[in-house]
């Protein structure tokens, strides 16, 4: 691409313990943002890391004078989620890259790849390994498949491009946005997904907080976006209410036809029609919740400790 693009861009990348890999991913983001772009902008949002990752992006940071490199921090760690929202919420860019991780096992030539695919009119455009994906990820993304309204099919993503239109759009949805991917895909935008063939092996594996937090994740989203939570619920309560019915019903066959202690009658009748009204105010509770979560979301708030400006 000979001419630079005339659109002001901003990553958006997500840092935790990443100090091997930071300082590299920042160069090479810049490289190919200084060769396309004639404005653009790189936000690095550092999750409360534990180890070096903020100071190798200051390091390399300290030698691009020609563009604005902003590190925010995190107040403490808060997961990728809220992490990414305040990221986007500081972005000012026509289009934003959202990186999920600064670890790259592909082509740098592969953001210009996305971007210029967004331009054939989709407002969002991933990138996804063509590798096959762990067990666990692709039981989750199955079953969330499943229940999530839509046609476009969710897997594991390395980052993404965002039209500002879909930026304003998802927040006009929802304040704060509990999983990013599934709002996205529920935008009613054009969306897209590009596979890519991995050029290397990711450095490193979840600590316990990460993997504890993206367990908490997929179950909430699971709730929040999909109907399997709903449907469960609706149906074992009306499991439930008929299995209440029938013991109602075979109370009064035994006390027509056999003969029951006194009172068991009773107190069987009562219980039957006891839980099957119990059931019955569950169904209706379960129905409003579903309404509230599809309303709402789940209200959640991220706290920033502070933004340095590394470069002017």
């Amino acid at each position: 691409m000979n001419e630079k693009q005339k659109c002001f861009l901003s990553a958006v990348a997500y840092v935790h313990n990443n100090e091997n890999c930071a300082g590299v991913f920042l160069k090479k983001i810049y490289e190919v943002l200084k060769n396309n772009f004639e404005h653009f902008e790189i936000i690095c949002v550092d999750d409360a890391s534990s180890d070096r990752s903020h100071e190798a992006i200051k390091e390399v940071a300290a030698g691009l004078t020609d563009t604005t490199v902003n590190l925010l921090h995190m107040s403490y760690y808060q997961g990728i989620e809220l992490s990414m929202n305040a990221g986007t919420d500081l972005a000012i860019g026509d289009y934003v890259l959202e990186f999920d991780t600064v670890e790259m096992d592909y082509p740098s030539s592969l953001i210009m790849d996305i971007y210029m695919e967004s331009l054939k009119g989709y407002d969002i455009v991933s990138a996804s390994p063509a590798r096959r994906q762990k067990f666990t990820s692709s039981f989750f993304y199955k079953i969330f498949n499943m229940g999530a309204a839509g046609n476009y099919k969710m897997r594991t993503e390395s980052f993404r491009i965002l039209s500002r239109r879909v930026i304003n759009r998802v927040s006009s949805m929802n304040k704060t946005i509990p999983y990013r991917k599934a709002v996205y895909a529920a935008s009613g935008l054009p969306i897209k997904n590009m596979q890519y063939e991995c050029t290397g092996e990711r450095l490193k594996g979840r600590d316990k907080l990460e993997d504890r937090y993206r367990k908490n994740l997929a179950a909430d989203s699971l709730i929040l976006f999909t109907d399997l939570g709903y449907l469960f619920s609706i149906r074992m309560t009306l499991i439930m209410m008929v299995i209440a019915l029938l013991m109602g019903v075979y109370a009064m066959v035994f006390y027509i036809c056999g003969n029951p202690i006194e009172g068991w009658t009773t107190t069987i009748l009562f219980m039957a029609f006891a839980f099957f009204g119990l059931f019955g105010i569950l169904t209706i509770i379960v129905k409003y919740l579903s309404v509230i979560v599809n309303l709402v979301f789940k209200r959640q708030q991220y706290m920033v400790d502070r933004i340095e400006k590394i470069t002017k």
